[in-house]
């Protein structure tokens, strides 16, 4: 069977993360949470209250942005985060310093890059045209691709199986910890995003990822890649 790494050390496959991994989209959901709460007539949050809960996804935010309502009144306002969030995709956030120059070091070795993430399929598609990753992309899985979402292993499986790559020769890239419990259950390698959204408590090194990175320029050496199991 082949090894994890081709003959440039990249992986053959290198799976992400979007939000706070690829893409810093925390100003777009800034944007979002500012238009729910002054229909409210409630000032807007700051990005750093905001931030943290990003990658936590749409409840976690509005949690946040919504702290006085109960579980139930907060649920009611998804459809409404959402529609006013596909309004809002691209216009605020950006790809991460570094991330489009790794994009284009895995496409110059010959390997792959694709995106799991626990974002509605339709949002994500959204992204890629603005991005110019739309032809580049080797496989999307988003939250509702499958019956199950991250943590469960089978997203990135399926996104493997997509790409035609045994999960064994991809490497998963994530900033939250379920990211490197779902890899780790896939049998794939994986790498801890530091650059990306955390809460201040988290502490990724009990995440047990194979290497955590602290920006994605790290990822441009072939050697910073775990080695497989």
């Amino acid at each position: 069977m082949p090894g994890l790494h081709g003959a440039s050390g990249f992986p053959a496959l290198v799976l992400f993360d979007l939000d706070g991994t690829l893409l810093d989209s925390a100003p777009d959901f800034v944007a979002t949470i500012a238009r729910m709460r002054a229909t409210r007539a409630q000032p807007p949050i700051t990005l750093e209250q905001l931030r943290p809960h990003v990658s936590r996804g749409a409840r976690a935010m509005l949690a946040t942005a919504f702290a006085a309502l109960d579980a139930d009144a907060r649920d009611a306002m998804i459809p409404e985060f959402l529609d006013i969030y596909r309004q809002e995709l691209a216009r605020h956030g950006q790809p991460f310093d570094g991330i489009e120059a790794l994009l284009q070091a895995i496409e110059a070795s010959g390997s792959r890059w694709g995106i799991v993430t626990n974002k509605p399929e339709y949002l994500a598609r959204q992204l890629l045209p603005p991005l110019g990753w739309e032809q580049r992309c080797a496989a999307l899985v988003g939250g509702d691709t499958l019956p199950v979402r991250k943590p469960d292993p089978e997203p990135l499986l399926h996104a493997a199986r997509l790409v035609g790559v045994e999960a064994d020769r991809c490497v998963y890239v994530g900033d939250d910890e379920r990211d490197i419990v779902a890899a780790r259950a896939a049998g794939m390698p994986s790498v801890a995003a530091l650059w990306g959204y955390r809460l201040h408590d988290d502490d990724p090194e009990t995440w047990r990822a194979d290497v955590a990175v602290d920006a994605p320029q790290a990822l441009l050496h072939p050697d910073a890649w775990p080695r497989p199991r």
